[in-house]
């Protein structure tokens, strides 16, 4: 690349994050029903139901990594921007590393998130499957894993390179996912995961 398509890039990526602050403002103050989550993939507004089976299955997984490394740095729903179009993103789960601090606008950085986990809803698996783990992958999150109740399964990706995970790993819900071995260490107990 060129001075200035350098330029140009971080031109176009401040205008991005600009215009999901505007984004995220206005949606701020809809009337947004209770119980709904609400995110921007590649620049599209998602909302979706909180059902009992989703949260079920992030309350566990995330209370296994607020076991293992505390509550300070494991969020659920919180904004985070990530690579890529318009991706202001809320992971049901997203664990930082202990050094992360929030920029200079207050929010956390995706240089830091070492782990995401999210939960199939129905009408937005596809950003789980499709752009959300390219914008993992693309940001260098080691851990991306995706709990399917639909399936029955967990998945499972590591080792992000050029903008994709390299290894993916299916385990059915019942049987343990074994984290151990990467940053989060850890196995995760997927015998009273819910299936929708």
């Amino acid at each position: 690349m060129t001075i200035l398509e350098d330029r140009i890039a971080m031109a176009d990526a401040d205008a991005d994050t600009e215009r999901l602050d505007e984004w995220f403002e206005r949606l701020e103050r809809m009337p947004v029903p209770e119980g709904f989550r609400v995110e921007i993939v590649g620049g599209s507004i998602f909302m979706t139901p909180q059902r009992d089976t989703h949260w079920a299955i992030v309350f566990r997984i995330a209370a296994a990594v607020a076991e293992k490394f505390g509550m300070d740095k494991v969020f659920s729903d919180v904004r985070i921007d990530f690579p890529g179009y318009r991706n202001g993103f809320c992971p049901d789960i997203a664990k930082l590393r202990d050094s992360a601090k929030k920029d200079d606008k207050g929010h956390w950085r995706y240089e830091d998130v070492e782990f995401v986990a999210e939960v199939v809803s129905q009408a937005t698996a596809h950003n789980d499957y499709g752009p959300k783990k390219l914008a993992y992958a693309e940001a260098g999150v080691p851990v991306y894993v995706v709990a399917d109740p639909y399936q029955g399964r967990c998945f499972v990706y590591t080792d992000p390179e050029d903008g994709d995970y390299e290894n993916r790993t299916a385990v059915d819900f019942g049987t343990d996912v074994d984290l151990s071995g990467t940053v989060v260490d850890l196995v995760l107990k997927t015998e009273d995961f819910p299936r929708d």
